[in-house]
C-alpha cells in the first residue's frame, strides 16, 4: 500500500485493513514515520518521535494479526500530546529543557496500548497548556496545515495539526480551557471533550483542579468516538469516576427530534470580545442545518454569570503552577513564571472557595436543560489568527490576545460537563472554524448522535488541506 493511500485511511477504516491483511502495521507506521519526518521542518506537529521503538511494536502487532488476535486499534499508528506519560519518554509540556524520561505509562496511553495501538510520537504544546496557540521557544511555531501562515491553536496544536494533515488517523489531546476544541475548530476536524473523569488523568487524580480533561481528535466523528471508547475508564486512583458508557454506538443512531438551543452569546471577561461575523455566519448555517434535520432551535443567553469566570481563573493559574513545579530546571517564557506566581496567589483558600462554587454553576446553568436538550455555541469567536500573533507580547496583552479568540470554551471546563467541536465550514479566506455541541452531565452520546447527524448532511472529512509541508 502506497504513503498516499494509508494517509487517506481513517482509524477505523486502517484497523480494518491491517485486520484484513490488506495492509500491515509495519507498512502504516512506516508510513506515519516517513509523514512525520517530512514535516518536521514545516509543520512542526511532533516533540519527540518513537521511530525505532513503534516499528519494533509495529512488527509485534503484525505478529499478533497473523496469530488471529484481534483488538480494536491492533496496528493502528496514533499519536498523543506532550503533556502524557509515554514509558521511555520525557515529558517535557511544552517547556525547555532536559527532562527524564518516564518509567511508566499513563493510564489513557496503557488502554490504547491495550488496544493494539502503536504510539509513533508526542505533539507539541505550549509550555503548560496554557495558551490557545502551539509554540514556545523550545521547539517553535507549529503551524495549521490549512494556512502556514496560522496556527492550528492549542494547546493540543499539535495533536490537531497532525491529523488534520494526515500524518496519523486520529490523536489524544486534552482539554482544560478548549485545547481540544479549539484546534479541532480551526483544523476542521472533530475534538471531543468528556465528562470529567471520563477518561482517566492517572498519574494524577485530576488535572488543574479538576479543568482539565483527556479529549480525541480526528477527521469523523466515528472515528473520534471510537478513540474516546477506547481510552475511557478509570484508574482506582482518580478523583473523579462517572458512570461507564461508551459512545460509538450512538453514531448513527436517531436522537429524535431535539430542542437546541443557540447561545451566541460570550461569557463574561475581563477583556474587550465580539463574535467575528464569518464565524457567526457559519455557526448560524449549524444551525440551519439542525432546523432541516427536524430539530427545534430557538437563540437563546446562557447565563454564564461572572462566578464561573473566577472560578476558572483560580483553578487554572494555580494549576499552572503545580505543572510548572514538577518540571525541575524548566526554561520557560516569562508570561508562564508570571501566570505561576499568579497561581501561588490564587491557592490556597481562594482555590478552596472556587471548588465550592462549583455546584452552584451547576444549578445556575443547569436549570437550561430543563428547557433544551443540546446547546449549540461558537467554539471560538474567531478564525485562527496568525501564528506568530503571541510573539513579543506582555502578559496583559497576550491575555486580551487569547481572551478575544477564544471565549466560549471554558466555562465547560469548569462544570465538567461534554462538548463536541463540529467543523463549520471555512471563511472566505479558507481558513476552517467550528461549533460546539454542548450538553449537560454524562450526555456525550446525545453529542454524538447530534454530531454525526451533521456529518452525514455537511461531509467535512470531505475537505483536505493542499499538502504543502512536504514539499
Amino acid at each position: 500500500m502506497t504513503t498516499a493511500s494509508t494517509r487517506d485511511l481513517g482509524l477505523a477504516e486502517l484497523a480494518t485493513a491491517i485486520a484484513r491483511g490488506t495492509t500491515t502495521s509495519v507498512t502504516a507506521t512506516a508510513d506515519a514515520l516517513d509523514r512525520i519526518e517530512a514535516s518536521a521542518s514545516t509543520l512542526n506537529a511532533f516533540r519527540v518521535v518513537r521511530r525505532e521503538r513503534a516499528l519494533a511494536e509495529a512488527a509485534e502487532a503484525d505478529r499478533q494479526v497473523g496469530d488471529g488476535v484481534r483488538l480494536p486499534l491492533l496496528g493502528v499508528p496514533i499519536a498523543i500530546k506532550d503533556d502524557t506519560d509515554i514509558a521511555g519518554e520525557p515529558t517535557a509540556f511544552g517547556c525547555g529543557g532536559n527532562f527524564p524520561a518516564k518509567a511508566e505509562d499513563a493510564e489513557v496511553v496503557r488502554r490504547l496500548r491495550a488496544a493494539g495501538a502503536v504510539i509513533v510520537g508526542k505533539t507539541n504544546t505550549c509550555e503548560v497548556g496554557q495558551w490557545p496557540f502551539t509554540d514556545a521557544e523550545s521547539f517553535g511555531y507549529t503551524r495549521n496545515p490549512w494556512n502556514a501562515e496560522h496556527t492550528p491553536g492549542g494547546s493540543s496544536g499539535g495533536s490537531a495539526a497532525a491529523v488534520a494533515a494526515g500524518l496519523v488517523p486520529a490523536a489524544l489531546g486534552s482539554d482544560g480551557a478548549g485545547s481540544v476544541r479549539i484546534p479541532a475548530s480551526w483544523t476542521n476536524l472533530v475534538g471531543i471533550k468528556p465528562q470529567r473523569g471520563r477518561i482517566s488523568t492517572w498519574p494524577m487524580a485530576e488535572s488543574f483542579n479538576g479543568l482539565t480533561v483527556h479529549g480525541t481528535l480526528a477527521r469523523t466523528v466515528a472515528d473520534a468516538a471510537l478513540l474516546f471508547d477506547v481510552a475511557a475508564g478509570a484508574h482506582p486512583g482518580d478523583r473523579h469516576t462517572p458512570p461507564a458508557l461508551t459512545v460509538s454506538d450512538a453514531v448513527g443512531r436517531d436522537p429524535g427530534r431535539l430542542r437546541i438551543a443557540l447561545a451566541l452569546n460570550i461569557p463574561f471577561t475581563a477583556t474587550r470580545t465580539s463574535l467575528d461575523r464569518e464565524v457567526a455566519a457559519r455557526v448560524q448555517d449549524v444551525a440551519g442545518t439542525l432546523r432541516g434535520l427536524g430539530h427545534e432551535v430557538t437563540v437563546i443567553e446562557l447565563p454564564y454569570g461572572l462566578l464561573s469566570g473566577m472560578s476558572f481563573l483560580s483553578r487554572s493559574m494555580a494549576g499552572i503552577r503545580t505543572e510548572l513545579a514538577k518540571l525541575t530546571g524548566a526554561q520557560v517564557d516569562p508570561r508562564t513564571r508570571f501566570n505561576a506566581n499568579v497561581g501561588l496567589l490564587l491557592g490556597g483558600p481562594v482555590l478552596t472557595a472556587a471548588r465550592a462554587a462549583e455546584p452552584l454553576l451547576h444549578k445556575r446553568i443547569g436549570r437550561v436543560f430543563d428547557d433544551y436538550d443540546v446547546i449549540l455555541a461558537p467554539t471560538t469567536a474567531t478564525p485562527p489568527p496568525p501564528v506568530d500573533a503571541m510573539r513579543g507580547l506582555g502578559t496583559a496583552a497576550t491575555d486580551a490576545l487569547i481572551t478575544a479568540a477564544c471565549p466560549y470554551t471554558w466555562p465547560w471546563n469548569v462544570l465538567g460537563w461534554p462538548s463536541v467541536n463540529v467543523p463549520a465550514g471555512f471563511t472566505a479566506a479558507g481558513l476552517p472554524v467550528g461549533a460546539q455541541l454542548m450538553g449537560p452531565d454524562c450526555s456525550e452520546p446525545l453529542l454524538i448522535s447530534v454530531a454525526a447527524q451533521l456529518e452525514a448532511e455537511l461531509h467535512w472529512q470531505r475537505h483536505r488541506p493542499e499538502i504543502w509541508w512536504e514539499r
